[in-house]
């Protein structure tokens, strides 16, 4: 019945996450053109001390209000921030670095409710056949738009200077030269897909399949709801959490550890850090496309354990070592297991958290994730972590990842083990 919302649904996020995926592969590599990297990592930490006000707002939004609304609202707004910014960029002729912050901070603030909310909108327009189909389709088609964004950002950030085009480490002729893009002409892209974005979701016609209740109150008092019914379940708050560490590491990676190791520990250039984001998207697919026969006789807390020790590897590995085709290695593997690690999540999300507060679960868990997304930032601003002893950081990202795995099989038992893929 909803099948042709869903369809819509998912175009709208696949055109949105290609442009955005382009800018924000492109922010962090503009800072490191510029040595700005312990700028943008200041900038990335004041983006998550912001997200940990807002993101608690975001789940009483996406439970409050109607999740076809609040993506209007949201696509609205980011067109109109970007767009102005956009513009600035072609009037001076170039964007200064706050300026440049100012998109990454947007987005980011985009991201921290597009997410929750498209996750809670699928799941109340979907049976309950279909979650794991759903959550897999998600991925497969949220990481194609990754793969596009990393081949268009390494054409837009390099160019192809003497009609050469490099992918993966390796050079081809394409017969003819593109110039390099400013940072403003990227964001003109996101600009744009913004808005055609906001169309596309304006098509959409759905029957829920949720009833939803009107909720009274304050937002703390709609937040306290929330967090009293998870600590009512603590199984899926304790699961929630430590499930999340994987998505920790991985954004830790991508926004700020990816660059850095790229250009300070490799040595390399820009078409190998964004060809890295096309390496993690090709594992991710392979994932969403596979997981469902692969793991068939496993419970998902179990594929959770196995997939977290997995990225300990991937981490532990890209610090021992400085090989570019080991780094392509173990990005594919990182998108092989936060793939699995995000469908499984959100399967067991959806099988266990009521729709009604789905929202303010999901921005519950993602508060937890900030936290430690500080925490961490605050560590690897220090200035030993920088520059030659960045791969260092991905020793210390490794030993969360264990520890999180270890607290899994401390929780194993009181895990909803009947669920499968």
């Amino acid at each position: 019945m909803n099948r042709s919302a869903i369809v819509l649904l998912f175009i709208a996020n696949a055109i949105s996450g290609i442009a955005q995926g382009i800018s924000m592969i492109a922010i962090p590599w503009f800072f490191a053109q510029q040595g700005k990297l312990d700028y943008f990592l200041l900038v990335y930490l004041l983006t998550n001390m912001v997200s940990l006000f807002w993101v608690p707002y975001c789940g009483t939004l996406i439970d409050k209000y109607d999740r076809k609304q609040v993506f209007m609202t949201i696509t609205f707004v980011g067109g109109c921030l970007v767009g102005l910014i956009t513009l600035m960029g072609y009037h001076l002729g170039d964007l200064p670095s706050i300026m440049v912050a100012a998109v990454f901070l947007f987005t980011f603030m985009n991201y921290n409710i597009h997410y929750p909310n498209l996750y809670a909108f699928v799941q109340e327009i979907t049976v309950k056949e279909n979650y794991s189909k759903m959550t897999s389709l998600l991925e497969i088609i949220g990481q194609l738009t990754t793969i596009s964004a990393g081949a268009f950002s390494t054409l837009l950030l390099e160019g192809t200077e003497g009609g050469v085009y490099r992918i993966f480490g390796r050079s081809f002729d394409v017969g003819f030269e593109i110039m390099p893009w400013n940072i403003h002409e990227i964001f003109l892209i996101d600009t744009v897909t913004y808005f055609v974005a906001m169309v596309i979701i304006s098509l959409i016609r759905y029957v829920p399949l949720v009833v939803r209740k009107v909720e009274g109150g304050s937002l703390f008092v709609r937040l306290k709801t929330g967090w009293n019914y998870l600590i009512a379940h603590k199984p899926i708050f304790w699961f929630g959490v430590l499930s999340y560490m994987v998505f920790l590491a991985m954004l830790m990676e991508a926004f700020y550890l990816g660059a850095s190791y790229v250009k300070n520990h490799l040595g390399e250039t820009g078409d190998i850090y964004a060809n890295s984001k096309m390496a993690y998207a090709l594992g991710a697919i392979c994932t969403g496309l596979t997981l469902k026969y692969l793991f068939t006789r496993f419970s998902l807390p179990f594929i959770t354990i196995i997939l977290t020790i997995g990225t300990a590897g991937v981490f532990f590995t890209q610090y021992a070592t400085k090989s570019i085709t080991l780094f392509f290695i173990m990005l594919f593997v990182l998108g092989i297991t936060n793939a699995g690690t995000r469908i499984v999540r959100v399967t067991y999300l959806f099988r266990n958290v009521p729709n009604q507060l789905f929202g303010r679960a999901g921005s519950i868990f993602f508060l937890s994730n900030i936290i430690f997304r500080i925490m961490l930032l605050a560590i690897f601003h220090l200035s030993w972590f920088q520059h030659s002893n960045i791969n260092y950081a991905y020793l210390v990202t490794s030993f969360i990842l264990v520890c999180s795995a270890i607290l899994l099989i401390y929780h194993y038992k009181s895990f909803d083990l009947s669920l499968r893929v």
